[in-house]
C-alpha cells in the first residue's frame, strides 16, 4: 500500500486559528450596510492550508468593487424547513477502530466531531440493529430459532459500540438525535433461511420482528441512550452480499400498519420517529411516498422518509429533484439522507479534493429540496477503509492509521464541518436566490437569528460575488474549488 502522506493536524487548532495571512475585517467597513451586524467568513480551499479557517480577508473593503460576476440573494424573511442536525453513523467498525486508539487519541476523535467548540458539533447519529457490513462478522441479539426472543440480549454492543456512543453523547454536551436501523431479521426469519442476500420476512415472523425493535430500543435506552427514531430497513430494494432484506413498497406499508406501528403504540413508544424507505433518492416518490403517506392509516405511523446518494450507480447523475417533489407533495412528512459515503477505498486518496465536493454538491442541494438532517455513513474507518466483513471498503471522513495510532483528517471532514458547526438545531432554512451557476448556496437562520450561508466553489478559478440580503450587501471572494460559511 502506498504510504499515507496526509495533513495529519488537529482540527481542534485549525478551527481556532485563521490563515497567517488573514486580516479579520470590521463589519463597518466591508461593502455595503451591515446594520452594526459582525460579519465572519469561514474558508476551506484546496491547494491551501485553509481548513475551516476564519479567513475574513476574503471580504472586500473597497465600496466601490463592482467586478462580482455571482450575486446571492438571501430572503430572510420566507422560511422553509426546519432543521434537525447533521452527523454520522456510529457502526461497530466506527466502534471497534475507535477502542484501538490510545486514549489521548479517542479523546481528540470525540472532539473532533462532536465538541461545538473545539470540534463541528456533530448533533445527529445513526447506529445498526445487530450486525451489518461494517461490523467484523454477522450476528443478531438472540439465539437462532428464538420467535419469542426470551434470549433477547445487547451484550455484543457493550463490549465497542455502547461505550462510544456514550462518550458521544457526553462530549456532545449530553444530547444526541440518535436513530437506528436494521439490515436484515434474523435468517430463521427470512424465506432464503440467510441474514446474507436479500430475502424476505416471512409473514410467520412480522410480529415477532416488531417486538425485536421493540427489545432493542428498551435495552439502549436502558443503557441511558435514548433513541429518537427508527428506519424499518436499509435499503430495501437491494440484494446485497453482505445483511440485507428485500420490501416490496406494499410489503413495507403493511409492515408498518399492521405491525411495527400498531407494536410501537402499544408499547408506549409511540413517540419514535418512524423513517420509511431509507434507500436511493430517485425513487422515493413512486416506490413508496405516495402509496405510504397517502394512506390515512398508515401515514399516521410515519414520521418521514429517508433516502441515499447511491442513485449514482447506474451512472445517471444525483437525482436531487426527487428530494424537492416529495417535499412539495408532502410537506408535513420528513426528509432525513439517512446515508452516504465515498466507495472503493484507495489510501492514496486520502486527500482527493473531489471526495470533499462530492459532500458539498449533495448537502447544499438536498437542503435546498427541504432536507431537515443529513447523515454521513462511518464516522470513522481504519488505514484500509474498513473493518468490514465481506470487503466492502469505504471512506470515512476520519480514517486511523492504527500503526502510528494517528488521525488522518480527510476533506470530506471539513466539508462537512461547513455545515454542522453553522447550522444549529430548529434552525430554518431561509430561501435565496443565486445568479450564476458557478457557486452552489443554501442558508439557514438559527435560533438566535445568526445566519449562515455556505458557498461552494466547484470552479478552477476565483469567483468574487455579492452577499445581499435585507440588511447586508457585502463582497467576497471564493477560492477556486472551495468552500465558505459567512455567518452574520
Amino acid at each position: 500500500m502506498k504510504a499515507i502522506s496526509s495533513i495529519l493536524i488537529t482540527p481542534i487548532l485549525l478551527l481556532q486559528l485563521s490563515c497567517n495571512s488573514s486580516k479579520i475585517a470590521d463589519a463597518s467597513v466591508v461593502s455595503g450596510s451591515i446594520s452594526n451586524k459582525k460579519i465572519e467568513v469561514y474558508t476551506s480551499a484546496e491547494n491551501t492550508n485553509l481548513k475551516l479557517s476564519l479567513s475574513n480577508n476574503f471580504i472586500s473593503n473597497n465600496t466601490q468593487q463592482t467586478n462580482s460576476t455571482v450575486s446571492i440573494n438571501v430572503n430572510t424573511e420566507q422560511t422553509d424547513q426546519t432543521f434537525l442536525g447533521i452527523g454520522g453513523a456510529i457502526t461497530d467498525a466506527s466502534a471497534e477502530v475507535f477502542a484501538k486508539l490510545s486514549p489521548k487519541k479517542q479523546q481528540e476523535f470525540l472532539n473532533a466531531y462532536y465538541d461545538k467548540n473545539k470540534g463541528i458539533g456533530y448533533s445527529l447519529t445513526r447506529t445498526n440493529i445487530h450486525s451489518c457490513d461494517f461490523s467484523s462478522g454477522s450476528y443478531t441479539y438472540i439465539a437462532e430459532g428464538d420467535k419469542e426472543l426470551k434470549t433477547f440480549n445487547i451484550d455484543h454492543d457493550r463490549k465497542y459500540r455502547i461505550p462510544l456512543l456514550k462518550k458521544a453523547i457526553k462530549t456532545a454536551g449530553g444530547k444526541l438525535t440518535l436513530f437506528v436501523s436494521p439490515w436484515s431479521p434474523p435468517a430463521f426469519m427470512k424465506d432464503n433461511n440467510d441474514i446474507l442476500h436479500g430475502g424476505v420476512l416471512l409473514p410467520e415472523y412480522a410480529q415477532s420482528w416488531a417486538n425485536y425493535y421493540v427489545k432493542f430500543i428498551r435495552e439502549y435506552e436502558k443503557e441511558g441512550i435514548p433513541i429518537w427514531g427508527l428506519t424499518i430497513q436499509n435499503e430495501p430494494m437491494a440484494k446485497q452480499r453482505w445483511e440485507s432484506c428485500i420490501y416490496t413498497p406494499e410489503a413495507e406499508r403493511d409492515f408498518l400498519k399492521n405491525y411495527l406501528g400498531p407494536t410501537l403504540h402499544k408499547e408506549g413508544l409511540a413517540s419514535k420517529n418512524v423513517i420509511i424507505w431509507d434507500h436511493n433518492r430517485g425513487e422515493m416518490l413512486e416506490k413508496r411516498a405516495n402509496l405510504v403517506f397517502s394512506d390515512p392509516d398508515v401515514s399516521k405511523f410515519a414520521w418521514g422518509i429517508g433516502f441515499h446518494w447511491y442513485e449514482t450507480w447506474s451512472g445517471g447523475p444525483p437525482r436531487f429533484e426527487s428530494v424537492g417533489v416529495v417535499h412539495k407533495a408532502f410537506p408535513d412528512k420528513g426528509l432525513l439522507f439517512t446515508e452516504g459515503c465515498v466507495e472503493k477505498f484507495d489510501a492514496s486518496r486520502f486527500q482527493f479534493w473531489g471526495n470533499a465536493e462530492r459532500y458539498g454538491l449533495n448537502m447544499i442541494n438536498d437542503f435546498n429540496n427541504g432536507t431537515v438532517g443529513w447523515t454521513d455513513w462511518n464516522i470513522l474507518l481504519d488505514q484500509n477503509g474498513g473493518p468490514n466483513h465481506v470487503n466492502n471498503f469505504c471512506f470515512a471522513p476520519i480514517h486511523a492509521d492504527l500503526v502510528k495510532d494517528e488521525l488522518i483528517y480527510t476533506p470530506m471532514y471539513y466539508y462537512i464541518g461547513h455545515f454542522s458547526k453553522f447550522i444549529h438545531a430548529n434552525a430554518k432554512r431561509i430561501t435565496q436566490t443565486i445568479s450564476d451557476k458557478t457557486l452552489l448556496s443554501t442558508s439557514f437562520k438559527n435560533s438566535d437569528g445568526k445566519i449562515a450561508t455556505i458557498v461552494m466553489n466547484q470552479s478552477d478559478k476565483d469567483v468574487a460575488y455579492n452577499l445581499t440580503t435585507g440588511t447586508l450587501k457585502t463582497t467576497i471572494t471564493i477560492p477556486a474549488h472551495a468552500i465558505q460559511t459567512i455567518v452574520y
